[in-house]
């Protein structure tokens, strides 16, 4: 490890033999690379990147186990950059590992270039996108108990956080988790500059404030000034030897550091220097100097559980099982049939049913408490070590969460979300537990999958493919029970769709997905007594939607009734009407969704409220052939 290559006659002279001085230069060079790279493409945030200069430059010298040309390697330390938009300063550190050269840094924010504006994972070895304040650390999180409980390897989670993020809820979640969890291996370096965009932060530069708050949460905090490298040293030594609880770093820093222009000034926030020459003269010029990785810890190659084998649940045709309880009974199994799956939950697992896997699998469940930010977040940092991680809890809680899961479709994330109780067939709870939006915001997520099986044969092929799946896959799971309507040996797949009942004499089709499916069932019956024939079909794969078994039922119906527990913003019916769109002579399509603001009552009173009961869809059905 060390820092090597050529500075100019006069650095040298200056900086002589003294570790400190290198590591000065460093950072100088840090901040140089950030000013040129933003310069170039004339935007960017390099007074963010300067004030935490230093503070990347000892990391990287001595204490960063990463060779940022291996990150592949499973023992090697990971570097999150929560404050995403201090990019320039994450490339020039790239830069100064060898990752990636000069002519590269140059093509910053430009279109085409792996470094984005805020960092992706186009760019290795980069675990996550971040840019979207008060993610980093929650990750970090993930990462780190992955490392101590899943992986089990001796590498640390670093993770650079600005103090405008510290107002950040998910923050503190962070903060709460890892202090209860004893994650030692995790560390959080917090840049305080004091400015934010517009003005001072919360706490401007009351390190003693942060720290207070830290040391509640179960931490160990050091406060130091973020531009002396003999001080920034001696804590990231106390950080390794901590040994009971992560450890924050509070960085007394100065925004726009070195420049004088710039430095401690409002009004520089996501701009480029006024004058980028100038300031690259006042901090000493270029430099070429070059990082060697510190080798990784020892440990040997990631832990793998052993698996017991089995066969995943079936149910008998006609049994009445709630879809919540068989994702629990088929997630428990596939754990037996996989290692690496994992399964979160927010602290209702005994109403999703995850406490089936946790009973299964204790070393592989990880209770996140009311915490939705915080799960998401540790799902996506495990699913980084190669982790399948599957995180439940009530549909309506995940919209606390949604930025996280947005981000995770932008980190590339393979994430499995499992949502109970919703809709208004929940009954007695109320509208503040019946996500009605929930198919409408995942549907949004690009690169989602959102399934809503309807019975429990459904549950489980759905649950083992969703394992498999890249990118986000989400399941809203049923409270009350359903009759088993699927067999065993069908087919179920995401984007397909199954076709409940059908005749030579279809006039009408009917779509549902989940609790819709018995009403359509029941109006058919009924239909079929008047001699009006219906066929349903069981859209449990609302995205990626099985068009081709639409289009075959439109060119067989004079008319498509589509029916669905959530609101007609987003869900089922706009995903049949897309589908049909381009169909020439489509037949007309009548939505039927729940329209007003739900209240409490029986599941059957709300269904017929809501006008998504076998009553409706008769009436619907009538309404189009009468018409």
């Amino acid at each position: 490890m060390g820092i090597t290559d050529q500075l100019s006659g006069e650095q040298e002279s200056a900086v002589g033999a003294d570790t400190g001085g290198l590591r000065h230069e460093l950072a100088q060079q840090l901040r140089v690379d950030s000013v040129r790279a933003s310069a170039a493409v004339g935007s960017g945030h390099p007074t963010s990147s300067m004030s935490a200069a230093e503070l990347m430059a000892v990391l990287l010298d001595g204490y960063l186990r990463l060779d940022f040309c291996e990150p592949q390697d499973p023992r090697r330390d990971h570097l999150i950059f929560s404050k995403g938009h201090a990019s320039p300063l994450y490339y020039s550190v790239l830069k100064a590992a060898g990752a990636i050269g000069d002519e590269e840094l140059l093509t910053f924010r430009k279109f085409g270039s792996r470094l984005e504006g805020h960092p992706t994972p186009r760019i290795p070895p980069t675990d996550v996108a971040t840019g979207s304040l008060g993610q980093g650390l929650p990750i970090g999180v993930g990462l780190a108990v992955a490392g101590k409980q899943l992986d089990r390897l001796p590498y640390r989670v670093w993770v650079l956080c600005g103090d405008s993020e510290m107002s950040e809820g998910s923050i503190w979640e962070a903060f709460q988790h890892a202090g209860w969890a004893g994650l030692d291996n995790l560390c959080a370096i917090v840049d305080i500059n004091r400015l934010g965009q517009t003005r001072e932060t919360m706490l401007g530069w009351d390190l003693a404030g942060y720290a207070a708050r830290a040391r509640a949460f179960g931490w160990h905090a050091i406060e130091i000034d973020g531009h002396d490298t003999d001080a920034i040293d001696a804590a990231y030594r106390e950080v390794v030897q901590t040994t009971d609880r992560p450890t924050v770093v509070l960085a007394h820093t100065l925004k726009g550091k070195g420049v004088k222009a710039v430095e401690n000034q409002n009004g520089y926030h996501g701009k480029p220097l006024p004058d980028p020459e100038e300031a690259i003269a006042e901090l000493g010029g270029e430099r070429h100097l070059r990082v060697t990785p510190t080798p990784t810890a020892d440990g040997g190659p990631p832990h793998r559980f052993e698996c017991s084998g089995g066969e995943l649940p079936r149910w008998e045709l006609g049994e009445e099982v709630a879809t919540r309880e068989a994702y629990g009974q088929a997630l428990a199994a596939l754990g037996n049939l996989r290692g690496d799956v994992v399964a979160l939950d927010g602290e209702v697992s005994n109403s999703t049913h995850s406490e089936l896997f946790a009973e299964a699998h204790p070393d592989r469940y990880f209770e996140m408490f009311i915490a939705e930010q915080q799960m998401v977040a540790a799902a996506v940092g495990m699913q980084v070590r190669g982790w399948s991680p599957f995180a439940s809890t009530f549909a309506a809680f995940l919209s606390r969460a949604y930025d996280f899961i947005r981000m995770a479709a932008v980190s590339r994330a393979n994430l499995r979300l499992v949502g109970s109780h919703a809709g208004v067939s929940i009954g007695e709870d109320g509208p503040s537990q019946m996500a009605l939006e929930d198919f409408a915001a995942l549907r949004a997520v690009h690169g989602s999958a959102v399934v809503h099986p309807s019975d429990a044969n459904q549950v489980t092929p759905l649950v083992a493919e969703m394992a498999d799946r890249p990118g986000i896959s989400y399941m809203r799971t049923l409270r009350g029970k359903t009759p088993v309507r699927t067999d065993p040996e069908e087919e179920i797949r995401i984007g397909g769709s199954r076709v409940v009942r059908s005749s030579g004499e279809d006039d009408v089709t009917v779509v549902a997905c989940g609790a819709t499916v018995e009403e359509a069932v029941q109006a058919a019956e009924e239909l079929a007594r008047q001699r009006v024939h219906v066929r349903v079909i069981d859209c449990y794969s609302i995205k990626p939607i099985d068009a081709a078994a639409l289009r075959a039922a439109a060119r067989k119906s004079r008319a498509i009734v589509t029916v669905e527990d959530h609101w007609p913003e987003g869900g089922l019916g706009e995903a049949v009407e897309s589908a049909l769109a381009a169909e020439p002579g489509r037949p007309p399509i009548q939505r039927l969704a729940v329209a007003d603001m739900p209240i409490s009552g029986k599941p059957a009173e709300l269904l017929h409220a809501a006008r998504i009961d076998a009553e409706a869809i008769v009436g619907a059905v009538r309404d189009q052939l009468t018409s």
